[in-house]
C-alpha cells in the first residue's frame, strides 16, 4: 500500500521533470532560431549526401543483379563477408593497408607539427609569410599531376632524378615498378602535397600560447628546446590528441586516387589496397555486393580505430572528441 501510494507523486514529478526539459529546449530553439537556419544547409547536405546513402550497405548482404533490381535481388546474409574472409587476397590487402598506414603514422602525422614549430620559431613575419605560402602550394595540386611530375623525375627513360643516379652509379633505379620503393614514393608524396597545408591547425594553435610562459621560461634560463618541449608541445597537445583521433578514423583509407595512379602489373602485390580492390571488382568487374561486402568491412574498422583511440585518449585523461 505504502510503494502504490507514493507512486503518483513520483509520476507527476517525471512529467513535471519532463515537461520542464521540453519547454527548455522549444525556448532555446526560439531564441536560436537564426543561428539554427544557418545550419539547415549543412543538416541537409549530410542528409542527402551522407545518410540516405547508408541504405545501400544492404548490398553487402544482397546478391545483388542489376537486372532483377534491390528489393527483387536474393538475401545471402554474410555470404560475401565469408567469402572475402577467406579469399587469399585478403591478408595482402591487410597487410598492404596496415602498413601504408603505419608509414603514414610514423613518418607522415608528425611532420606537420615538426614543420609548424619551426615556422613558429621565424621571427620575421614577411619570410614566415613567404614560406607559408610555397609549402601551401602543393596541396592545391591535382594527384594526377603529382604523378605525371613523379614519372618524369623518376622514369628510367629520360628521367632527371634517374640520370642523376645513373651518372653516379652508371645504372638506373627501377623507381616506378620496384615493390621496395612504392611505399617510400607514395609517402613522400604525400609529404610534399600536404604536409605544408597540414600545419594550419596547428600553426593556429601555437598562436594561442601565452607569451608569459616563454618570458618566464627565458628568466629561468630555459633554452628554445626547452621552451618548446615544456611549453609550446603541451599548449598543443590537445589538438594533437584530437587530430590523431581522426586520423586513426582514416587509417585504412589510403588514398585511392594516389595508389590507382602509381600502382602497375609489377608493384601491384604490395599497390592493392582496400579501395583499389574494391574500384576493381565493384566497378570494372560488376561485383557489386561483393565489393559493397569489402567496404563496409573497412568502414566497421575505422569505426572500431576511432571509439578505441578515443577511449584510450580519455584514460590517458585528455578529452577526446566525444
Amino acid at each position: 500500500m505504502k510503494a502504490s501510494q507514493s507512486e503518483p507523486p513520483l509520476a507527476s514529478q517525471a512529467r513535471a521533470t519532463k515537461y520542464s526539459t521540453l519547454s527548455t529546449l522549444l525556448a532555446r530553439i526560439k531564441k536560436d532560431k537564426y543561428l539554427l537556419l544557418l545550419c539547415l544547409p549543412g543538416l541537409v547536405y549530410f542528409l542527402i549526401f551522407k545518410y540516405l546513402p547508408m541504405w545501400g550497405v544492404l548490398l553487402a548482404f544482397k546478391n545483388y543483379q542489376p537486372f532483377i533490381g534491390f528489393f527483387g535481388s536474393e538475401w545471402v546474409g554474410f555470404d560475401n563477408f565469408r567469402q572475402f574472409f577467406q579469399d587469399p587476397v585478403f591478408f595482402r590487402l591487410v597487410r598492404n593497408t596496415l602498413l601504408l598506414g603505419l608509414y603514414d603514422m610514423v613518418f607522415f602525422f608528425p611532420a606537420p607539427i615538426i614543420l609548424a614549430l619551426l615556422l613558429n620559431e621565424i621571427r620575421k613575419s614577411f619570410y614566415k609569410r613567404l614560406i607559408q605560402s610555397l609549402i601551401y602550394v602543393p596541396h592545391f595540386i591535382s594527384m594526377v599531376i603529382v604523378a605525371s611530375i613523379s614519372y618524369l623525375l623518376l622514369t628510367t627513360e629520360g628521367g632527371a632524378v634517374n640520370e642523376m643516379v645513373y651518372g653516379l652509379t652508371g645504372e638506373k633505379m627501377e623507381f616506378l615498378t620496384s615493390e621496395e620503393w612504392f611505399r617510400p614514393l607514395i609517402i613522400t608524396q604525400s609529404l610534399w602535397k600536404e604536409m605544408g597545408w597540414g600545419t594550419i591547425i596547428f600553426l593556429a594553435a601555437l598562436a594561442g600560447v601565452d607569451q608569459e610562459q616563454y618570458e618566464a621560461a627565458i628568466v629561468d634560463g630555459a633554452n628554445r628546446f626547452r621552451q618548446v618541449w615544456h611549453i609550446t608541445l603541451p599548449a598543443i597537445r590537445g589538438t594533437i590528441i584530437v587530430l590523431l583521433i581522426l586520423r586513426m578514423g582514416n587509417f585504412l583509407d589510403r588514398g585511392f586516387e594516389q595508389v590507382l595512379l602509381m600502382s602497375n602489373a609489377l608493384n601491384r602485390p604490395v599497390a592493392e589496397v582496400f579501395d583499389t580492390y574494391v574500384y576493381t571488382l565493384g566497378i570494372t568487374q560488376g561485383a557489386f555486393s561483393y565489393s559493397t561486402a569489402v567496404g563496409l568491412f573497412k568502414a566497421i574498422i575505422g569505426i572500431i580505430l576511432v571509439f578505441t583511440s578515443n577511449y584510450l585518449a580519455k584514460r590517458a585523461g585528455h578529452s577526446g572528441i566525444f
